[in-house]
């Protein structure tokens, strides 16, 4: 029996569980850290998560609205999508903002990099923040065609972020972190001042 270590974890067994075009399901047969045998589902999406926080130069930002058939729920979310994950991500933030919204920018920053859920999957996220944009026409896909676009201004989106109005954990990390920078000085100080109504 061949076996392998990821950390403290011992891998002598590994089979595809489930496949399709945007998902993998893999099951181990592994050895835990305690040194029992044990049994582990990992999901590994096809492609890397990005999200974008628009930004307004009057500190406007946009949320777009859907509902998700996983959590059989209505969600608010900042735009996010899909990129390849041996493409470039930022590319692909900028598409999927275009898609979703219509809108472009002049000027982006990436803000995080993380894990989404680390216990069941291997799927990891890019979030940036967009401003000096430019009004466009969405090009949705069919699984996005009850998409609604809301323009807010950004302490308002922060705030249901906060006060779990908004519940996608992707768009509650990118709001969060989008407030930190503005609040700490690491955002030129007109968008700063905009966010943060000064």
């Amino acid at each position: 029996m061949s076996t392998h270590k990821r950390g403290p974890w011992t891998i002598t067994a590994q089979r595809q569980a489930y496949d399709n075009r945007w998902i993998r399901v893999s099951e181990y047969d592994v050895i835990r850290p305690d040194g029992a045998p044990g049994l582990y589902g990992v999901m590994e999406p096809k492609h890397l998560a990005v999200g974008v926080v628009p930004i307004f130069a009057n500190g406007d930002t946009l949320l777009v609205g859907q509902y998700r058939f996983a959590i059989d729920e209505y969600s608010w979310e900042c735009p996010e999508g899909g990129g390849a994950p041996d493409g470039d991500p930022l590319d692909a933030a900028k598409r999927e903002l275009a898609e979703e919204t219509g809108y472009t920018a002049s000027h982006w920053l990436e803000i995080n990099r993380f894990a989404v859920s680390n216990s069941v999957t291997s799927e990891r996220g890019l979030g940036y923040l967009a401003w000096e944009l430019s009004e466009g026409e969405p090009d949705r896909e069919g699984s996005e065609a009850d998409m609604v676009v809301k323009r807010l201004p950004f302490h308002q989106a922060h705030l249901m972020a906060m006060s779990g109005e908004i519940a996608d954990a992707f768009s509650i990390l990118m709001l969060g972190k989008a407030d930190y920078l503005a609040r700490t000085g690491a955002l030129p100080e007109r968008l700063a001042s905009a966010m943060l109504m000064r």
